[in-house]
C-alpha cells in the first residue's frame, strides 16, 4: 500500500513538473493507483476481520473478490486511456 501511495504521488509530481498533455493518461494512471489502493484496503479489512464483522466472507472469497475487482478496474482504465 505504501508503494501505491508513492506511485500516486510520483505521478502527480510528474504531472505538475512536465505537464498534462495526455491528460487522460494521467487520469487513468492516477485512478488506477487510487483504485488499487482502495481494493487492497478493502481486502485487508475483510481478511483481518473475517470472524467478527464479516462472518460470511471467507479469506478465499475476499481474495477472489479482490482479483475480480482488480481486473474490472484495470479493464476500465485501459479503455479510458484509449
Amino acid at each position: 500500500m505504501v508503494f501505491l501511495v508513492a506511485l500516486g504521488v510520483l505521478q502527480f509530481v510528474f504531472c505538475l513538473l512536465v505537464g498534462t498533455f495526455p491528460f487522460n493518461a494521467f487520469l487513468g494512471g492516477f485512478a488506477s493507483t487510487v483504485g488499487q489502493f482502495v481494493l487492497t484496503a478493502a481486502l485487508r479489512v475483510q481478511y483481518l476481520a473475517s470472524e467478527g464483522e464479516f462472518p460470511k466472507v471467507s479469506p478465499e472469497r475476499a481474495f477472489g473478490d479482490y482479483i475480480f475487482g482488480s481486473l474490472i478496474l484495470h479493464f476500465i482504465v485501459y479503455h479510458f486511456i484509449n
